[in-house]
């Protein structure tokens, strides 16, 4: 069985070692589908060649990225400030009360959080859920090559704890990169014998790191996505792994132990050359008996939650991920 053939089965399967994976229908406007083509034909090729930048240029562009106008966080105050000893944006006001939503965000680990794009998202979700966000601002390649990001974000989930935070009020989430920060994360946590969040969102993750020609969708959809283009990914990869093992599991969390980890909620589209990482990923948790979702929306980017504002197809995606962590978080303080 493919993955292209996993994504339509049953979204409730008869066996319990399955994921609950559903291909969703969606009608996209006219004015979507002239967007998807003009990201395609811009963005992609500005992606590609900021990747391919020499160092001096991505520093530039980091400096740029950060600066950006924060987006609309729905009556929320943003604040950058240090959680314990953890710098980064915090979206409402943190209490030991209320669910912390602790997104780790994406920029192919060498870009820091787009205050358009992540802050908006992370405040809809943070309002939904009656709580806060935080998006540590962890450390970026090629200054700081593996495993520095990830010791950041282990990091910020301490200081929460420390904060008097339970884990069972935590939502862990990420897109991209920080969806694989996410799961090195999960296993730091389990490792450590710490309190595991209430679940986690990983969001378009990638989850291989040492082959850029596989999972097959890196292949077969290079051509149609509308935002990665593939000839640059092994060259970003190489600024953050170095010369480190590309099989370890927290660079590669495809290869990891799934057992004990708390309910997932995969996120990617069909258009995306990561597609399979996620559904590689989410047969695997699955089979280790962990509750897993894995939805795949037709036609939108990479991380497509992240662009609600661009494109509204995308905004049911965001209100599933608020009732999925609801239900967790009402399941976990029962």
């Amino acid at each position: 069985m493919t993955p292209q053939d996993v994504i339509t089965t049953s979204p409730k399967p008869a066996d319990p070692t399955e994921p609950e994976l559903v291909h969703h229908p969606l009608a996209l406007s006219r004015r979507s589908r002239i967007k998807l083509w003009l990201m395609r034909w811009l963005m992609r090729p500005l992606i590609g060649r900021l990747f391919r930048a020499s160092l001096p240029r991505l520093y530039k562009a980091q400096l740029q990225v950060s600066s950006m106008k924060c987006g609309d966080t729905v009556g929320l105050p943003v604040e950058y400030r240090l959680v314990g000893r953890s710098p980064g944006h915090v979206v409402g006001s943190l209490s030991a009360s209320a669910p912390v939503v602790l997104w780790l965000h994406g920029g192919g680990f060498v870009m820091p959080a787009a205050p358009a794009q992540h802050l908006p998202m992370v405040a809809r979700l943070s309002r939904e859920l009656g709580g806060a966000g935080f998006l540590p601002d962890y450390r970026l390649a090629p200054q700081n090559p593996f495993p520095a990001a990830l010791d950041d974000c282990e990091l910020a989930y301490i200081s929460l704890l420390d904060l008097g935070v339970p884990g069972e009020r935590i939502v862990l989430g990420g897109d991209s990169a920080g969806g694989n920060l996410v799961f090195g994360l999960l296993q730091r946590i389990r490792r450590a014998g710490l309190p595991m969040p209430a679940c986690a969102i990983p969001v378009s993750p990638v989850t291989e790191m040492g082959r850029g020609h596989t999972p097959p969708s890196r292949y077969r959809l290079s051509r149609r996505d509308p935002l990665l283009p593939i000839k640059s990914m092994a060259g970003l990869l190489q600024l953050y792994i170095q010369d480190r093992d590309t099989a370890d599991p927290e660079i590669s969390p495809l290869y990891m132990n799934c057992e004990g980890l708390p309910p997932l909620y995969f996120i990617a589209s069909s258009n995306e050359i990561l597609m399979d990482d996620s559904v590689l990923l989410a047969k695997r948790t699955a089979e280790a008996g962990v509750p897993t979702r894995c939805h795949i929306w037709p036609y939108l980017p990479h991380a497509f939650p992240l662009f609600a504002s661009m494109f509204p197809e995308a905004r049911a995606a965001c209100d599933a991920m608020a009732v999925f962590a609801r239900a967790q978080l009402d399941a976990a303080s029962a």
